[in-house]
């Protein structure tokens, strides 16, 4: 899993409240197992029109000021509907690191922690602070600092943003729970070898 970093970005604005995971990633791209190849199919039926080739020039995030956006300001209950992970899978590929909300479904929260994606949860004054910025010079940066916990915006608003300690280790050193798993490796290795001295007869 990549290491999440502080970075300076375009801020894109989805001003859509209760936008679900079929929406993120619709049902009829989940025929593969793999993590990779869903990017392409972020907001579908959003981001393209009837032939499902030609953009949807009304989309939001298809405007030229916010490609390359690696923040997304979302309205609240962003990622509610069904758990499929393929909703991070798609989110990450795109191009999307970070997403900023009053509240997330907490599937979809959990799960973005585990594909180095960072869910930050602000206030409704807060959101509305952030998505004014944008509305009046869409393309405008903000920082994320995971270290320090803030996001600072071009106009010089800080917003302070609380996360799990553990989680915050785990993206700042790009681990995922294998990972995380892995670092007390001698240890299991130990418990497992006392284990086949102490009860031999359940290992063959």
């Amino acid at each position: 899993m990549q290491a999440y970093i502080k970075h300076t970005s375009i801020a894109a604005l989805m001003d859509r409240s209760n936008v679900d995971t079929d929406q993120i990633i619709p049902k009829n791209f989940l025929k593969k197992i793999e993590r990779t190849g869903f990017g392409i199919h972020l907001f579908h039926n959003w981001r393209f029109l009837s032939d499902n080739v030609t953009p949807n020039p009304d989309f939001e995030l298809n405007k030229i000021a916010f490609q390359g956006a690696k923040i997304l300001v979302a309205g609240e209950n962003f990622g509610c509907g069904s758990s499929r992970e393929h909703a991070q899978w798609a989110i990450a590929e795109y191009g999307f690191n970070t997403i900023i909300s009053t509240k997330f479904a907490d599937i979809f929260f959990n799960n973005c922690f585990k594909n180095a994606i960072l869910p930050i949860k602000v206030t409704k004054t807060e959101l509305s602070t952030l998505m004014s910025e944008i509305k009046e010079n869409e393309g405008v940066e903000f920082t994320v600092d995971l270290e320090d916990q803030t996001v600072t915006t071009r106009s010089g608003a800080i917003i302070s943003f609380d996360i799990d300690s553990y989680r915050k280790e785990s993206l700042l050193s790009g681990l995922d729970d294998i990972a995380c798993t892995l670092k007390h490796e001698d240890k299991i290795r130990a418990f497992e070898d006392a284990q086949k001295k102490k009860l031999p007869w359940l290992w063959p």
